[in-house]
């Protein structure tokens, strides 16, 4: 049955909340951005030293250099950018501003890499955080591999979908569904109305289909530029070296596009994941539920040092970006301790272990060995909760 979290005191934790909210953001500061930009250094010089020892040879260092380059590039620089943490920063420059950052012109610059900066800011920014856990989240992965969980096969086999799922997931899943929930968002202003899908009729991965003229957009927008730009433009910029310093760059490329895949896919795919974390079947009503469901739906990984959060591309205080995204990465480290303190005592469950059993509980749900909780987080609120189980 699903668990009923409507006597807790909504109202009391929305307040305490926001008075930790007030205060942060009355904190921050040029320090907030010199943490955000050393955070991006780190990326800078893990993306040139794969490409200074990449023509070497292929090698594992150069991969797990490029590779961690281009994650931390996401995780942490595109995604706090994009949410709007810097845009309160006293003097901040334009440039890390969202509505600059990674936009137009700028968005080989800033974020090479497959997704189109706005299609992954409507899914991401927009549905997943507004509907967190629910079926009009995107991101709910138990509805999204229904598909593996439900199959009549052996186990081994649904364990190799979930490995191919991790190596290629940028690639097969987030471009392609940020593309066709952005151009399903865009037809439905252009009807001026009509209900927010996160999950349309069209195949999916039909845009990867270059006969339409949303698969050529797709291909135009998405597909070539970063294909060509990283398998083919830098490794041919090595081609003074010799074909074999060439071939070298591109070998590991391909092995770090493999690599980053699987990383992002490690700490991204279980925030919201595990037989210990809800899902809802009614949308939420108001900020107190939505804070409440933020913390229910979410789970934290070890929090502490910016080498531990930097390899853990700061996913580990999921519940706390989801609470506050607009606030910059190192507010999150200040203020974990106290959002556990708060969620204690109004007992809200607080969910926060290594990232190694959060894995395993994201795919002990993948392969349908565990399904995640539903909750009921207002009174009343229980027929649709009580009729999925």
């Amino acid at each position: 049955m699903a668990d009923d979290l409507s006597a807790i005191d909504r109202e009391g934790f929305a307040r305490e909340l926001d008075a930790l909210r007030v205060e942060l953001e009355a904190e921050i500061s040029v320090e907030d951005f010199a943490h955000l930009r050393k955070l991006e250094r780190w990326a800078s010089a893990c993306t040139v030293i794969g490409y200074a020892t990449g023509w070497l040879a292929p090698n594992p260092l150069s991969a797990i250099a490029l590779s961690l380059g281009s994650t931390a590039r996401w995780t942490i620089v595109v995604h706090h950018v994009s949410h709007k943490s810097m845009d309160k920063v006293p003097g901040i420059p334009e440039r890390y501003t969202s509505r600059v950052f990674a936009q137009g012109q700028r968005r080989m610059l800033d974020w090479f890499d497959w997704m189109l900066p706005e299609a992954w800011h409507h899914e991401h920014d927009v549905l997943h955080h507004f509907h967190t856990g629910e079926l009009a989240d995107p991101d709910l992965v138990e509805e999204n591999v229904s598909v593996i969980r439900d199959a009549k096969i052996p186990k081994v086999l649904k364990y190799a979908a979930v490995a191919f799922y991790a190596a290629t997931w940028k690639l097969t899943y987030y471009t392609p569904n940020t593309f066709q929930i952005l151009k399903r968002a865009q037809k439905r202003r252009a009807r001026r109305g009509g209900t927010e899908e996160a999950r349309g009729d069209e195949p999916y991965l039909a845009v990867l289909d270059p006969r339409t003229d949303v698969g050529r957009e797709f291909w135009r927008r998405c597909l070539l530029p970063y294909g060509l730009g990283r398998f083919v433009a830098i490794p041919a910029a090595f081609l003074p070296l010799g074909p074999w310093a060439a071939f070298s760059v591109w070998a590991n490329s391909v092995a770090a596009e493999v690599l980053t895949n699987v990383h992002t896919f490690l700490i991204i795919a279980p925030n919201h994941a595990g037989d210990d974390v809800y899902r809802f079947d009614t949308p939420a009503h108001g900020r107190a539920e939505l804070y409440l469901r933020q913390v229910a739906g979410s789970a934290n990984y070890t929090t502490g040092g910016d080498l531990r959060d930097f390899l853990q591309g700061f996913l580990n205080y999921q519940i706390e970006h989801h609470l506050f995204p607009t606030l910059p990465p190192r507010k999150y480290q200040q203020m974990q301790p106290r959002v556990k303190a708060i969620c204690a005592r109004y007992g809200v469950p607080y969910v926060q272990q290594s990232l190694f059993r959060r894995v395993k509980k994201l795919v002990d749900v993948m392969v349908g060995n565990t399904s995640m909780r539903h909750g009921i987080t207002r009174a009343g609120g229980g027929e649709h909760a009580a009729a999925a189980e």
